[in-house]
């Protein structure tokens, strides 16, 4: 069986050559890279939601400067955009979209949902996010809470900290983030015990 080479493959191995040649970058730093995005995931998020959720001190550094908070956790976030924190409170709902593309936290979050890229969310959550919501994910939104939707763009990053599930004051880290999913650090879930 042949495999076929796409004119795409072709440039990035060409532009990889060229990178490697000028000594810009290396192959083995290529394939450190590679690995270190595959394994970004929403496990990372939940952990810094979990630690806000415990630590008022790590709480006011991740809503003062995600990228930092994501680095005191050991996440590499070496050249990827600045990472914003958005809280959400019993007043105030955040939902984060992306209006051009899919712009999302992947550091923190690992790779976006397809649904996430489409172009019915995006045009949904601009034009009636409580209907989104509640439509497809079943989160109501009271009409009493503001909901605030954010534009997650190249040069930002956006992610919410949502709010501490209630019954849960006794849990530790582990136990907490175990309950976060990615959905609710954009959004479009709550966290449910």
């Amino acid at each position: 069986m042949t495999i076929l080479e796409s004119d795409s493959d072709r440039l990035l191995a060409a532009v990889r050559a060229l990178l490697e040649q000028k000594g810009l970058v290396s192959t083995p730093e290529v394939r450190k890279q590679i690995a270190i995005t595959d394994a970004a995931n929403p496990g990372q998020g939940a952990r810094m939601v979990a630690k806000a959720w415990v630590d008022p001190f790590y709480r006011d550094l991740l809503l003062e400067d995600g990228t930092r908070a994501a680095e005191a956790l050991g996440i590499r976030m070496r050249g990827m955009p600045p990472l914003g924190v958005l809280e959400n409170t019993p007043e105030l709902h955040h939902l984060v979209v992306c209006t051009l593309c899919s712009c999302y936290p992947r550091a923190v979050l690992g790779y976006p949902p397809l649904w996430y890229k489409s172009a019915g969310y995006r045009a949904r959550a601009i034009r009636d996010p409580r209907a989104l919501l509640a439509s497809e994910w079943k989160t109501v939104v009271p009409e009493s809470v503001r909901l605030r939707v954010v534009d997650s763009t190249a040069d930002y990053r956006w992610m919410v900290l949502p709010l501490r599930p209630a019954g849960t004051e006794d849990w530790d880290e582990h136990r907490l983030a175990a309950t976060v999913r990615a959905g609710d650090m954009i959004g479009v879930t709550i966290p449910e015990v």
